[in-house]
């Protein structure tokens, strides 16, 4: 399977990204074949090599002649259902218009269908969707990972005046996703291109494991104190395990002032708040002392909040932080019949083909002590249970 990584270094428009797609191998002819399909006859494409801070790059430029710039969602939809594009980039361009417009709605105060698109109903607009999405088909890249999104700063004109970056529009479409502010004062990630990333995303984060075949890079219009590039890396993923794969945040400190009764309650909060895990392992520090390594596995979404509680919870003067890949094992729950009654375990398959049935340990503490046997008692009926159930050797 082909796998793409969308490094944002400089952020990501539809022009960006349709640059990104030409340098990495998307025929101009083939593009216009498929943009083409669109019907519109007020617009043209121009393609160049220009130079970003010493990076060659393809540029794409849509020159669009509009009679009709601003759109609501059902003269979008019109345009996108009597086009002769794959039934796949319609769908695909259909919820691209459809968040951008839930999210005007909302910003506005208005209903979907009251919504005017302006910059992102153009036919400039329309045809940057279609056609990366259309190029991403046109490849065959069956798998997208995102790196974090760079967030520019200052004020950027629009038909409603002066609007703050990043965008509201962006923002909106942005929620939950990871990203980081940067002093460059331009909008570096616009709304069209947040809407496009975050239908194209399978992941968010660093880079997946693949081995590499092609990059390339799409240039902005702009000149930045940075590469105004978005980058495609294209590769082939190593053959698919039985897991899933995805991108968690690690938090972790040194605490060498902190008692033990703040520390348990501490992970509990974290655990109550939406950690997925919280580990204490003891350490020996410089000058001899004693302390705690606390490290919490977050997704990204809940990093910043997990964060918080940490600094509020411990005397932490520094966390670090981390994005990493977790591998894990489809898992589905169950439930056993034992004589202390009904047990819920989890099972998962193992790439072997084996099935792990494990119990769970709520159901086993509480069902221990509603019949006064010990735990390890109650959890070792589960497992045999769980292991006749199953067929799992024993």
């Amino acid at each position: 399977m082909k796998t793409a990584y969308i490094d944002c270094i400089a952020g990501a428009s539809g022009d960006m990204l349709l640059g990104a797609l030409v340098d990495l191998g998307l025929a101009p002819a083939r593009l216009e074949e498929e943009l083409s399909k669109l019907g519109l006859d007020d617009f043209r494409l121009g393609f160049s090599r220009v130079s970003k801070n010493g990076f060659g790059a393809a540029k794409v430029d849509v020159h669009a002649r509009d009679d009709a710039p601003e759109r609501r969602l059902r003269e979008i939809r019109a345009i996108l259902e009597s086009a002769t594009i794959s039934p796949r980039v319609r769908e695909r361009a259909l919820r691209v218009f459809t968040r951008i417009c839930e999210v005007e709605a909302g910003i506005h105060g208005m209903s979907v269908d009251e919504v005017h698109l302006h910059e992102v109903g153009g036919v400039d607009a329309i045809v940057d969707v279609v056609g990366v999405l259309a190029g991403f088909e046109a490849m065959e890249i069956g798998r997208v990972v995102v790196s974090p999104l760079p967030m520019g700063r200052g004020f950027v004109t629009g038909a409603h005046g002066q609007i703050p970056l990043p965008a509201p529009a962006t923002v909106g479409l942005l929620r939950g996703v990871p990203v980081y502010g940067t002093p460059i004062p331009m909008e570096l990630v616009t709304p069209t291109g947040a809407a496009l990333l975050v239908e194209l995303a399978d992941g968010w984060g660093p880079m997946p494991s693949m081995t590499l075949e092609a990059v390339g890079y799409g240039a902005g219009t702009r000149d930045l104190v940075i590469p105004n590039v978005t980058r495609i890396l294209l590769g082939s993923a190593a053959a698919a395990g039985p897991w899933r794969s995805e991108t968690i945040t690690v938090l972790e400190t040194h605490l060498d002032n902190e008692r033990g009764e703040t520390v348990g309650h501490a992970l509990r909060r974290l655990m109550d708040e939406g950690a997925l895990d919280v580990v204490s392992t003891p350490a020996q520090m410089k000058k001899d002392r004693p302390a705690q390594v606390l490290k919490v596995l977050a997704k990204p979404e809940d990093a910043d909040r997990l964060e918080a509680i940490l600094f509020e919870e411990t005397n932490t003067l520094g966390i670090r932080r981390s994005d990493t890949r977790r591998d894990a094992l489809p898992r589905e729950f169950d439930s056993v019949d034992t004589r202390y009654g009904p047990i819920t375990v989890k099972v998962a398959r193992l790439p072997s083909g084996l099935l792990r049935a494990t119990p769970e340990y709520e159901d086993c503490r509480k069902a221990a002590e509603f019949h006064g046997a010990s735990l390890i008692e109650v959890t070792r009926e589960a497992e045999h249970m769980a292991a006749h159930k199953f067929g799992i050797p024993h």
